[in-house]
Parts: C-alpha cells; sequence; structure tokens
C-alpha cells in the first residue's frame, strides 16, 4: 500500500450497517465465530467473484467482503474506488482448518486471478484490485509466503511475470455495504472478474 496517509480521505467512526447473516448460508458473518475456526483475508481483483469462489469450498464456514490494507476508518466503496482510501477489495474467509487447512485455500487464490498486474485486475484498474493477502497470525504469514514462493517458480518455469501481492498482518477488515455481500447469489448475472493465469500451484 502506497498511499501516503496524509492523503487519505478521512472516513468515519461508525461502521457500515449490514444485516451480519449471510445471504447464502445463513451464518453470522460477524464474530465471534465458533471455536476453532480460523480466518483469512484476501484479495484478488473484484471482490464478487472472489467471494462467491470461498464461499463454494468446503470447510468454509462464512464469507464476507470489505476494504483492507489501507488507511481510511470505515470507508464507502465510492471512496475505495477513488484509491484515496489505501484499501483493496477483500474476502474475509472464515474457515474449520480440521476440514480445510491454509495452504489449499491459498492455492485456489494463487490459481483463481493473476497476482502479478500490480494496481489492477484485467480491465480493472486501481489499487483497490490489487492481490493482497492479509494474515492473522505468523503460521500463516510463513504459509502465505511459502506458496508465493512455490507458485513464483512455478510461473517463471511457465514464462510468466514476478508476483507483485501483498503479505501483510491484517490490521483492521471493514465490511462492505450490504448490496455487496455475497453479490453474485443475490444478482446470478452480474460481474465476474476472475481470470487466472492457467499455471496451477503445487502443494507440498
Amino acid at each position: 500500500m502506497s498511499l501516503d496517509p496524509a492523503r487519505a480521505l478521512p472516513g468515519r467512526d461508525t461502521p457500515l450497517a449490514i444485516s451480519g447473516v449471510h445471504a447464502v448460508n445463513g451464518r453470522a458473518m460477524t464474530p465471534p465465530f465458533p471455536e476453532g475456526m480460523e480466518e483469512v483475508v484476501l484479495g484478488l481483483g473484484c471482490f464478487w467473484g472472489a467471494e462467491r469462489l470461498f464461499w463454494q469450498l468446503p470447510g468454509v464456514y462464512v464469507t464476507a467482503v470489505g476494504y483492507a490494507g489501507g488507511v481510511t476508518p470505515n470507508p464507502t466503496y465510492e471512496e475505495c474506488c477513488t484509491g484515496l482510501t489505501g484499501h483493496a477489495e477483500v474476502v474475509r474467509v472464515v474457515f474449520d482448518p480440521a476440514e480445510v487447512d491454509l495452504e489449499r485455500l491459498l492455492r485456489v487464490f494463487w490459481e483463481a486471478h493473476d497476482p502479478t498486474q500490480g494496481d489492477r485486475q484485467g480491465n480493472d484498474i486501481g489499487p483497490q484490485y490489487r492481490s493482497i493477502i492479509l494474515t492473522r497470525n505468523a503460521a500463516q504469514q510463513v504459509v502465505a509466503e511459502r506458496t508465493r514462493d512455490a507458485y513464483q517458480q512455478a510461473l517463471s518455469r511457465a514464462g510468466g511475470g514476478q508476483i507483485t501481492t501483498e503479505i501483510e498482518p491484517l490490521s483492521a477488515f471493514y465490511y462492505a455495504e450490504e448490496y455487496h455481500q455475497q453479490y453474485l447469489h443475490k444478482n446470478p448475472g452480474g460481474y465476474c472478474g476472475l481470470r487466472g493465469t492457467g499455471v496451477s500451484c503445487p502443494l507440498g
């Protein structure tokens, strides 16, 4: 995130109002989550298609879309689209590690988008579309960096570019507006910009 905090929009003290209920599985999108659950926050371009990708995976308890990785507190979608919040569009993935491990989730992450594009994803241009992994602990950081290095080797062998994905600890996650939550469930014909590189991510 290269935004000068002095240039960032001020945002607001109050979170955006959401129902807090996942439109697909009916589970709570807000903490507390059941004991034993873990979470990771992932940005891979427009968050509509990205969220659907993860809520469909076995072992994922609940998902929510929001804004993270930047400066502005409780930003709106319109503010994020200015590039003056520093935030990326992200998906909060709450998962049961007994059913699906972080490495498997990150394999899906790497293969579902092009992590070499910097501040864009396909035709979606701007820092809000950048590739980012926001970790919750040191162990997740290690796994994220290891999978990045493995995927970089696979990309390089295939003639691909250099990964630009940011990997850093999560400082804050701000929920996006209700109409963005599970957007492609509510709007089945809606836009999904997910496009991978076609290179598979090696595990192990």
